[in-house]
């Protein structure tokens, strides 16, 4: 499995961006397909973006034309740009990666350690 590590988190204002990054420490990252969960305080984890192998993204509602997934395989590392945020999306954003689609995200795929961010005045 993959070693994913996560860094971009931080504290910012509504209304301003920030952009993750999902660091893999594996030789085959191009054959993974990848993801980003958040959890917030007290709630579930929830789905965010995925991104397959092959560059095509889907995103969770909340987000859509706010983030914007993406990789570099040359690089080994995902990510997702974040815009126009909002208090809701202050959360742990994790990545998280399978090489089977329907795994990413499920207790089978390789997880990050997360990375806080806090949207607040």
């Amino acid at each position: 499995q993959a070693q994913l590590v996560e860094s971009g988190g931080g504290l910012v204002q509504p209304g301003g961006s920030l952009r993750l990054a999902c660091a893999a420490t594996t030789s085959r990252f191009s054959t993974y397909h990848m993801g980003w969960y958040r959890q917030a305080p007290g709630k579930q984890r929830e789905f965010v973006a995925r991104i397959n192998r092959g560059g095509q993204s889907i995103y969770t509602d909340s987000v859509k034309g706010r983030f914007t997934i993406s990789r570099d395989n040359a690089k080994s590392t995902m990510y997702l740009q974040m815009n126009s945020l909002k208090p809701e999306d202050t959360a742990v954003y994790l990545c998280t990666a399978a090489t089977i689609l329907s795994a990413v995200g499920t207790e089978a795929a390789s997880w990050g350690q997360g990375t806080q961010v806090t949207v607040s005045s």
